[in-house]
């Protein structure tokens, strides 16, 4: 018997049987919490060697940890967009980073996409954002005309954890379902949202509610409060200290929406997501084992932190092996609320609860695929295999996953009939997709596709664990 075999059965014989929920019983709550461009090892539970994070581990072993947990870019807001919608964002055209654009009805997730939010609030949910939104600035695309009820933050893609506005940007404001929070009102972000979040908890505790707690943490710009970073002043490199105060910050979040839930009696029956928009960044945060960061598209810049837990129906302290991706949310908590999509646009992701409970043992995905700057730059992988074709480089590697998992050992010459039908499920999708709607704002993004070296030889750090 193969390793592989034996540990698949090994994860389907811990699993629960998902039962079916009884004709009109309550709906279960579903909250999504998303970390900002958070390092892959950056966790205590994925490895984190030099701070801590007890509140995100707790979560971890509550419920499943997916090991080869996918988001579908490398960049924050077409990640987000490929999440709230459950489809690849480079079907309708959101495959960069709009800049801020209040009155640009262009430059956002195309208003004919229907979002989970829609969804669930149409199922009888409460639904509320939360933090960055990142996904449009003209009215048209902000959250309350996007299926949310609430919401509390701010539009674009960065802001001063203060609440500051950039002088550049003066009507980039954090607001409260429309208005400008005044400054006094804000204390740090990352604390505030929390705090909102607990708050929309409290008031919901008797209603089906949809959460999206997307916090700008642990992105640019580094700040934290003393409170934090005195946890961690032990980290010598200054900013990854900050980062790491910034990470904690976050992980005190999570421990107080979790607290809510419990002391409201919701905990058993919610649905609670944890990952990251995108891979961590290269200057303060820790992605290894995996090759490259945040804009490319190694599994360092796609592979993430990725969570699931609900007591009621999930076994607790599951690790599970096959590829998910962040597309997933949205059909895996339509299915649990008992709810229908209607737009009739089908969706890229799957049903993850009967491959977690054991009723379907073949994994929920035999592809998945990354596109970035229009085509320039791509990725596949299919089982075992990923193709990925560097922009910078102009070239084309092969990777074997299962036996070179930091994606070292270009396999493209030995195997290239693996390459060609991995270019064949590539190019078929491809035809799928429509250009890029807009150009990336930030062409600093888009230079981290051709700067992009592995980490060994960029900065001669320790061998991965």
């Amino acid at each position: 018997m193969s390793s592989l075999t034996s540990r698949r059965q090994l994860l389907l014989s811990s699993l629960t049987p998902l039962a079916a929920a009884a004709p009109g019983a309550p709906k279960p709550n579903v909250v999504v919490i998303l970390a900002d461009d958070l390092g892959y090892a950056d966790l205590g539970f994925n490895g984190c060697r030099d701070f801590d994070t007890p509140n995100i581990d707790a979560l971890a072993r509550s419920g499943v940890r997916f090991e080869n947990g996918y988001v579908t870019h490398p960049y924050c807001s077409p990640s987000r967009a490929g999440i709230l919608t459950g489809r690849y964002q480079q079907r309708f055209g959101h495959e960069a980073n709009p800049g801020f654009l209040p009155d640009d009805d262009t430059a956002g997730t195309p208003t004919d996409e229907v979002f989970l939010s829609t969804v669930l609030k149409r199922s009888g949910y409460r639904t509320a954002a939360i933090g960055k939104w990142h996904l449009g600035d003209a009215p048209r695309f902000l959250p309350q005309q996007r299926g949310f009820d609430e919401f509390f933050g701010f539009s674009g893609g960065g802001f001063n954890y203060y609440g500051l506005p950039n002088p550049r940007q003066p009507r980039h404001r954090i607001v409260r379902n429309g208005a400008p929070v005044p400054l006094d009102q804000i204390s740090y972000l990352t604390d505030d949202f929390s705090t909102e979040a607990v708050s929309f908890i409290q008031r919901n505790r008797a209603n089906p509610f949809f959460l999206y707690l997307a916090y700008n943490a642990v992105h640019a710009p580094n700040q934290a409060p003393r409170k934090y970073l005195e946890r961690t002043q032990h980290i010598e490199y200054g900013a990854r200290s900050v980062y790491a105060a910034q990470t904690a910050a976050m992980d005190d979040g999570v421990g107080r929406v979790m607290r809510a839930l419990s002391t409201n009696g919701l905990r058993q029956d919610t649905l609670v997501f944890f990952l990251s928009d995108n891979g961590g960044r290269r200057d303060v945060a820790d992605n290894r084992p995996l090759r490259g960061h945040k804009g490319v598209v190694y599994d360092g810049g796609v592979r993430v932190p990725f969570l699931l837990s609900w007591p009621a129906r999930l076994r607790a302290g599951i690790t599970y092996p096959h590829p998910v991706s962040a597309l997933d949310i949205f059909p895996t908590s339509m299915a649990a609320a008992g709810a229908a999509a209607s737009n009739g646009k089908p969706l890229d992701g799957v049903d993850l609860l009967p491959h977690l409970t054991g009723s379907n043992s073949y994994p929920p995905h035999d592809t998945l695929y990354w596109r970035v700057i229009g085509g320039q730059g791509y990725a596949v992988r299919n089982g075992r295999y990923k193709l990925v074709k560097r922009a910078a480089a102009g070239r084309t590697e092969l990777f074997d996953l299962a036996a070179d998992p930091n994606e070292r050992r270009d396999l493209a010459l030995q195997k290239p009939e693996i390459v060609a039908e991995l270019q064949r499920l590539y190019g078929r999708w491809n035809a799928q997709l429509i250009p890029p709607r807009w150009k990336d704002a930030h062409p600093a993004n888009v230079e981290k596709e051709y700067e992009e070296v592995t980490d060994a030889r960029k900065r001669a750090l320790p061998p991965p664990r």
